[in-house]
């Protein structure tokens, strides 16, 4: 069979693959984050770029998509609104007011930007990508998948409102442990400051 149309048929036979995390989580990952998660994310990057693989969006997350406003059963109680909430947490990950996790060491820092590299080289070989990943349809589904944990993240918001009105507990309602802390500046100083020529020392 000549080498194009063994290529062809295999991208028929491997098309609309749906993938999941590769840790056996629920929670949706982007692309970029698919790219970085392993060495086996970082070499299946070009088949993401063609759409040959594509993330698979959780069927919370669709429903949110459809109406994140979506009202609960009449009559709900906090342990219905806890059922509804419990599948956003694990297709989302935690909510902005979790306890923050323990700063990311320079070990796993470092292993996530050497794949991210890797996975760019594996698709820097596909010629005219951005071009490619529009028609292939690639680029238009991680819009997708962003839409979806946008959508998810404001069903869950709009369920914890509820749940707050109703004085439930969490997950039901925001967990609050985040009340009275400091506003952030925006005066971010670089941690490595460049200086200018003129202003040396």
């Amino acid at each position: 069979m000549p080498r194009p149309l063994l290529l062809a048929t295999a991208a028929v036979l491997l098309c609309g693959c749906l993938t999941t995390r590769g840790d056996g989580s629920p929670k949706v990952e982007t692309t970029n984050e698919a790219n970085r998660e392993n060495i086996k994310g970082a070499a299946e990057s070009p088949l993401r770029d063609v759409n040959v693989m594509r993330t698979k969006i959780p069927e919370v997350l669709l429903f949110a998509v459809a109406d994140p406003y979506s009202r609960p059963p009449k009559a709900w109680k906090c342990p219905d609104l806890i059922a509804m909430v419990q599948p956003l947490d694990d297709a989302l990950g935690d909510d902005l007011d979790a306890p923050a996790e323990t700063q990311q060491g320079l070990k796993e820092k470092g292993r996530g930007s050497v794949l991210g590299l890797a996975a760019g080289a594996a698709s820097d070989a596909i010629p005219f990508r951005s071009w490619v990943r529009k028609l292939s349809g690639a680029e238009r589904h991680d819009e997708a998948v962003q839409r979806a944990i946008l959508a998810g993240a404001v069903r869950r918001a709009y369920l914890k409102g509820l749940g707050e009105s109703k004085g439930c507990l969490p997950p039901a309602t925001p967990s609050h442990i985040l009340a009275g802390s400091e506003i952030p500046s925006q005066d971010i100083k670089p941690r490595y400051p460049i200086r200018l020529p003129s202003e040396q020392p």
